[in-house]
């Protein structure tokens, strides 16, 4: 395990899209900015992983970084087990923050449920740490992370500062803009809609029949002001808290009138 200072702030960044995205490395740049920082994230792009771990397979570690204040890992498996493999067999202590991103894509409404960047954010959640998830609504290699490394460090800031009610954590988004083009910062609730989805029919070289995963997203509630979809179209960055506990209590009392 690794040994770091237990007066030093320890922050734990991760990602979906791989060790060597763009957007997981100014991530890495923010966290330092506040604390010691270890990095573990998957060696490939584990997009729409969400909260899955490696059951069947054996995880692999590749230390590839070791400076002061800063160590990164690649790990073999998903966001979610790299995120455990830190906190079990890397870290001799919990972290005092997680962050995961940030995204090449946005994770707005029900990519939510998808994302390998939110399943990591979700899984420090479940472990009584502070996380947040950051993405940007841009999917190029090479995007633009000028805007997102400024409210990133906002938000980090303020989390620091106030925390995160527990099994809580914090979904991130960005619009694709200008930095002196947003307008601020929007807490909202997340956008009623689902990915409307197409699979192309294609034939590879080898004459042999497979299909492709496209859609677009539809939002079931165009006109609500109070969601993530609107405010990202607006050119407010929005943040959405994502509770653990899945339970549907509106309809708990329903159900209990039912005779079984």
């Amino acid at each position: 395990m690794i040994q770091k200072d237990k007066n030093k702030r320890l922050i734990l960044v991760t990602n979906d899209d791989g060790v060597q995205a763009k957007g997981i490395k100014e991530l890495t740049k923010i966290a330092m900015l506040f604390g010691e920082v270890i990095v573990v994230a998957p060696e490939t792009g584990q997009s729409g992983m969400s909260h899955s771990v490696s059951l069947s397979n054996p995880l692999y570690l590749n230390k590839i970084k070791s400076a002061p204040g800063l160590t990164i890992y690649a790990c073999s498996g998903t966001p979610v087990d790299s995120v455990k493999i830190a906190i079990h067999n890397i870290l001799d202590r919990k972290p005092d923050l997680i962050i995961s991103g940030i995204n090449h894509g946005s994770n707005a409404s029900v990519s939510a449920i998808y994302s390998g960047t939110i399943g990591a954010a979700r899984e420090g959640s479940l472990n009584g740490i502070p996380a947040i998830g950051f993405s940007l609504l841009d999917h190029s290699p090479d995007a633009d992370f000028t805007a997102s490394v400024v409210y990133a460090e906002k938000i980090v800031e303020k989390v620091i500062q106030n925390g995160i009610p527990a099994k809580t954590c914090l979904n991130v988004n960005i619009p694709n803009i200008a930095k002196e083009k947003i307008k601020g910062i929007k807490v909202c609730r997340q956008t009623l809609g689902k990915w409307v989805e197409e699979f192309d029919f294609r034939t590879s070289p080898n004459k042999k029949e497979y299909y492709w995963l496209s859609g677009k997203f539809s939002n079931f509630e165009p006109e609500a002001t109070d969601t993530d979809e609107w405010a990202l179209g607006n050119s407010f960055v929005s943040i959405v808290p994502i509770e653990i506990d899945l339970t549907s209590y509106s309809v708990l009392d329903e159900l209990n009138k039912w005779e079984f």
